[in-house]
Formats: structure tokens, C-alpha cells, sequence
């Protein structure tokens, strides 16, 4: 058992400490002695970077609960309160709007990363499905979050995301009163969301991240190459049992990592200090303005992050005269990650070694993706200025057609790769991970 290794300190006082809690054996299992694969490349980066801004979101969370009151009468006039009137109090609420935003940038392309490189397939499939549940979490404490400033476009954001629960037949009614707390968004609802964002879901999503490392370190790190490096020959510099083509990932991925944590943080500061509402992306204009259930903004639309989601929803037409369909397949568009371990029948995990048709899919995907965010943020007469190359479109549809043409590619990349994935012609996949000069050097399964 890992409280049984020998220590590794010479400090008397962490050497008691050690001798009653495995510090030493934990070190040893997740760092100085995880052997992860010697050829990690940039797209490694986000994972860490992810539990760093995790761990920002809770230490500015912390002390922005110090000075907010979640109460209706008095949210917005608090946060102005932290903006104004605490000591560097605009920076901490800066840091955790960013921070929010920044959160799912480095999600996504942790997820982007998975798809690439087949991060979701045997044995990591409970890697990968924990990986969902956190984006799920992280989701949720987003939107409720996102209510909390009391501003314009926070009441009546939560007002439409609410109410389409509304649209799910027979209890959808009582369901949404029961998740604003009221008939309508208000002082009971402010203080349910509250509870949800400060207390419940960050300890759901600390649990998640824990089950997601430890079942990670169970299986080991998947690499660009999708070799897996338990099975190849035995031996290192550090160990003759440990993979031969294994590094400690302490000291040698974590100073990597802290290379990216100071590009990061760059990246970071310049939008706290410079641009902390990114055009209005990360902080819309509108939500500078107190909520006011008798005026509606001109246009209503959720954060950035959730808006390929959002133009999903908009983009499939009414059934009925509900939008039921549409709440379908938003709720879908999400969910179907969940599948991918088992929609993927691929002889090969990496993109490095799959054909045309698969690059060719994944390339339509992320585009349609893109695309559906962009719309998202947009009114659906986006492109009413431009009449010449859709004169035989009503205005207000043209932006309607091409989002539903993007739903209907996203939902093809996940519906058609068990068949595309089998078909693909692939490369021969080497037999031990390529780096740098060794990318020729290194033999091809079965030569």
C-alpha cells in the first residue's frame, strides 16, 4: 500500500505527516512515478490548464460570495458594490467572468484533443464519459451562475432556458415552476441558483475531476500516436518495469505544463486588463443594466459557449405549436457524446493514422460547430444585408437555413461513424510512440 513506501522526506515534520497519511505514495502513484507517454504535443496542455482555472473559479468565487447578496432587490447593486467600492474587487469579479469563459475555451479544446487523437476509446471509455458528465456540470453551474449579476440579459436569459423546460409534454409546466421556485424568474429562483452555483455543483464537479484523474492514472495517458505504452517493451532510465516508452510526469511534464500556466496567464491577464468584456462576448452589454421583467432586450442570447447548442434549438422548426423537437435535440446535440466510444468502429484511435473520410467529417463538425456558435449570438436576420445570393429567401430565414444545415451535419458526424469509421482506409500504425527524429526510425506494427 502506498503508506507503506519508505519516505521521502528528511523533514522530521513531514515525516510524521507521512507516516499518517500517504503522501509519499501518493506523490509516487500520480507524479513521480506515472509513467505518461514520451511524446505528448501542445493539444496536452488543456487538461492541466482546466484544474487551473477550476481552482480560480473557486478562490474568486469564494470572495466574491463575501460582498454579494443574493436577493433580488439588491443582486445587481451588490455586484456594483464589488466593482466600485471593494478593494480590487473589479479584478476579482473580471477574473471569474473570464475565468468562466476561459474555462470552456480549454474544455473545448481538451475535448477537441479526445476526438483528434481517440482519447475516448478502449480502455478510456469511463475516462471519457466522466470527461462528459464534468462538461455537463460545468454547463450547469455556468447557466446558474449566470443569473446571479441580476442584470438584463441574466433575467432574461434564465427567463427563455427556463422556460423551455415548459415545452416537455404533460409536466413540463409544473417543472419549470418548480425550477425557478415561482411563476416567474425571481427572488426565490436568485436564491435556488445561488445555492446550486456556489455550493452543490462545485462539490458535484470536484468529485467528477477526482474520479476523472484517478481513472485515468488507472489505464494510463493516451498519445498522439493512440499506442498504448503498457503494452510495448518494458524498461527506462528510471525503472525496468516502467513502459520504455514512459516518462515521470513529474519533473518533466509538470515543468511543461507550467510553460503553458505562463502562456496562459498572458493570455489571461491581457483580457482581465485590457478587453475583460470581449465585445461584449464574455460580458454582454446588457447585462450591465438591472434586471426589469417589463422591458425585453431586443435580442436574447445565452453566453458565447452555449450558443451552438442554442442555434440548434432555434434552427428545428415547431411541432404543434410546441418546441418540444427543439429542446430534443438540443438536449441530444450534448448527450451523444456519451456514445462515442461505442459509435467509433475505427481500426486506429489517432488522426495521424485515419483516412480521407474521417479527417473529412471531423473537419465538416468542428466547422458546423463553429458555425452554430457564431449564429447563436447573432438575430436570425444576421444576413438580411446581404440579398443577392439568397433573393429566394425570406430575410429573416437565411441564417435559420444555414443553421439547420449545420444541425444536420453535426448530428451526421456522430449518426454515420459507425459506417464511416469502418470504411476508412488507414495507415499502418507504429508499434512504440514517434517523436522528433524518431517519427522514421521506429518500425510499423508487423515489419
Amino acid at each position: 500500500m502506498a503508506s507503506k513506501q519508505p519516505s521521502m522526506f528528511t523533514n522530521p515534520v513531514m515525516r510524521w505527516v507521512d507516516e499518517r497519511f500517504p503522501v509519499t505514495g501518493l506523490m509516487k502513484e500520480h507524479l513521480t512515478e506515472y509513467y505518461a507517454p514520451k511524446n505528448f504535443n501542445f493539444w496536452y496542455y488543456f487538461g492541466s490548464l482546466a484544474m487551473l482555472v477550476l481552482v480560480l473559479q473557486i478562490v474568486t468565487g469564494i470572495f466574491l460570495t463575501m460582498n454579494y447578496k443574493p436577493d433580488a432587490n439588491y443582486a445587481f447593486g451588490s455586484v456594483e458594490y464589488i466593482m466600485r467600492d471593494v478593494d480590487y474587487g473589479w479584478l476579482i469579479r473580471y477574473m471569474h467572468s473570464t475565468g468562466a469563459s476561459m474555462f470552456f475555451v480549454v474544455v473545448y479544446l481538451h475535448m477537441c484533443r479526445g476526438l483528434m487523437y481517440g482519447s475516448y476509446r478502449k480502455p478510456r471509455e469511463l475516462i471519457w464519459i466522466f470527461g462528459c458528465l464534468i462538461y455537463l456540470c460545468l454547463m450547469a453551474e455556468a447557466f446558474f451562475g449566470y443569473l446571479l449579476p441580476w442584470g438584463q440579459m441574466s433575467f432574461w436569459g434564465a427567463q427563455v432556458i427556463v422556460n423551455l423546460f415548459a415545452a416537455v409534454p404533460f409536466i413540463g409546466p409544473d417543472l419549470a415552476v418548480w425550477i425557478r421556485g415561482d411563476y416567474a424568474v425571481g427572488d426565490a429562483t436568485l436564491n435556488r441558483f445561488f445555492a446550486f452555483h456556489v455550493i452543490a455543483l462545485p462539490l458535484v464537479l470536484l468529485g467528477l475531476v477526482a474520479a476523472h484523474i484517478i481513472a485515468l492514472h488507472e489505464v494510463g495517458s493516451n498519445n498522439p500516436d493512440g499506442v498504448e505504452i503498457k503494452q510495448g517493451p518494458k524498461g527506462n532510465r528510471w525503472s525496468k518495469d516502467a513502459p520504455a516508452d514512459g516518462i515521470p510526469f513529474h519533473p518533466y511534464y509538470t515543468v511543461k505544463d507550467i510553460v503553458g500556466v505562463v502562456v496562459f496567464l498572458m493570455i489571461f491577464s491581457a483580457i482581465v486588463f485590457f478587453a475583460p468584456e470581449m465585445g461584449g462576448y464574455f460580458l454582454e452589454y446588457n447585462n450591465f443594466v438591472p434586471a426589469d421583467p417589463l422591458k425585453t432586450p431586443d435580442h436574447i442570447a445565452p453566453v458565447w459557449y452555449f450558443t451552438p447548442f442554442y442555434s440548434i434549438l432555434r434552427a428545428v422548426p415547431p411541432m404543434f405549436g410546441s418546441q418540444f423537437p427543439g429542446v430534443i435535440a438540443m438536449g441530444l446535440s450534448t448527450l451523444i457524446f456519451f456514445a462515442l466510444p461505442w459509435l467509433d468502429r475505427s481500426t486506429v484511435r489517432s488522426i495521424r493514422y485515419r483516412g480521407t473520410q474521417w479527417k473529412t467529417w471531423f473537419t465538416i463538425f468542428i466547422a458546423c460547430f463553429l458555425i452554430l456558435g457564431y449564429l447563436g449570438v447573432k438575430p436570425t436576420t444576421v444576413w438580411g444585408q446581404f440579398g443577392e445570393w439568397a433573393s429566394f429567401l425570406d430575410t429573416k430565414d437565411r441564417a435559420t437555413w444555414v443553421a439547420r444545415l449545420c444541425t444536420v451535419l453535426y448530428f451526421a458526424f456522430f449518426f454515420l461513424m459507425p459506417w464511416y469509421s469502418a470504411a476508412d482506409k488507414t495507415k499502418p500504425v507504429p508499434s512504440r510512440v514517434t517523436y522528433g527524429d524518431d517519427v522514421k526510425a521506429v518500425p510499423a506494427a508487423g515489419e
